[in-house]
């Protein structure tokens, strides 16, 4: 990649759900040692993290979680901690790999910077108001298809980059049960716009965001009402990323897809699809109502900023949605704080003073 990157203007978060951490970094050094890492305890977690020397990092944990979250229902849990990185990060550039993936090799045997990537990704134009069907017309090699309007060309910002898994792909465990040994091994060396009004699943094990545009967008919501009936966090991202993709169409701003890519090990309860079924059963019927109401939605020329937009679309849930299950209501409570919280987040640096 050709991009010279800035790593003062970029935050890796990394959601730390196993204490020993030393594999994962020592396999990511070659890339995450040029960045700053803000590395999340999940709250749950009794042991000390353990992590290798040679790296620009803060850790934070429960205590820090609780100093800033206060009252509110925010549930910085398990998955749902990558979301307090995202709250106390002052940097341009988000990037969030989780701490059970590695990084990916390309067709060619050749390490993927994911960061370098993503980066890329968010630097360039995107264009979803016409496909080009050549992908990603602003790279090298690469440019714009007969037919395409040049009054398009310039394209807009992107804000979002979802990159994409090997090994372990992201199946839901319906998918994963009558699939149990499918790898998805094949590297494709694509980026593509995601079209405007198009839906789609993000995953926040490997996506990344301009923090200074949309990240307001991005925030844990879902699994408030579910403690103990379903695990929300396997759906949490999918709603996330809707409203972050409604919010970026509303905006008239860029989605990307495809590179880079990351090494999946294994997948939640290690692989055991029945068991991923079971917890996740009431979050995939819930889904069926909640696609058609994100199609469906049209947020005022009012709604102007990320902010806007998501105050918008939680009176939309509450009201819609609402009478259909708690967790909805809860939901929509969830997004309002969180961009109370969001606008009153003291800078990182203060939070551990």
């Amino acid at each position: 990649m050709s991009l010279d990157i800035d790593g003062s203007e970029v935050d890796v978060v990394i959601a730390a759900l196993h204490p020993n951490l030393t594999t994962f970094l020592e396999e990511w050094r070659p890339i995450l040692s040029r960045y700053h890492l803000i590395i999340l305890k999940d709250p749950d977690m009794k042991e000390e993290l353990q992590i290798p020397s040679g790296f620009d990092h803060q850790v934070y944990t429960k205590v820090d979680m609780e100093k800033v979250a206060g009252q509110t229902s925010i549930n910085f849990s398990g998955h749902s901690s990558r979301y307090f990185g995202y709250l106390i990060s002052c940097k341009k550039y988000i990037i969030s790999i989780d701490d059970d993936c590695l990084p990916a090799r390309d067709d060619q045997g050749f390490l993927v910077d994911a960061v370098a990537q993503h980066v890329t990704n968010l630097s360039t134009p995107a264009t979803p108001f016409f496909f080009n069907t050549l992908y990603d017309p602003y790279r090298k090699g690469a440019d714009f298809v007969r037919g395409y309007p040049f009054s398009l060309r310039n394209g807009v910002e992107c804000v979002m980059s979802c990159g994409l898994w090997l090994n372990i792909a992201d199946y839901d465990a319906p998918t994963q049960a009558v699939k149990p040994d499918e790898r998805n091994l094949r590297y494709v060396d694509a980026v593509l716009t995601v079209p405007v009004r198009s839906m789609m699943p993000v995953s926040g094990i490997n996506v990344a965001f301009r923090r200074d545009i949309v990240g307001p967008a991005f925030f844990p919501a879902l699994r408030l009402a579910g403690e103990g009936k379903c695990r929300w966090e396997t759906m949490e991202d999918i709603w996330c990323g809707m409203c972050a993709k409604l919010v970026c169409d509303h905006l008239g701003l860029g989605v990307k897809s495809g590179l880079p890519y990351v090494w999946r090990g294994h997948g939640v309860d290690g692989g055991d699809a029945l068991e991923s079924l079971k917890k996740e059963w009431e979050g995939v019927k819930l889904m069926e109502h909640v696609v058609p109401f994100f199609q469906s939605v049209r947020l005022p020329r009012t709604a102007v900023t990320a902010e806007d937009c998501v105050i918008k679309i939680a009176g939309m849930v509450r009201e819609q949605l609402g009478p259909l299950d708690l967790v909805f209501k809860h939901a929509a409570d969830a997004m309002e704080a969180w961009v109370k919280l969001w606008k009153a987040a003291a800078p990182q640096s203060q939070i551990n003073s």
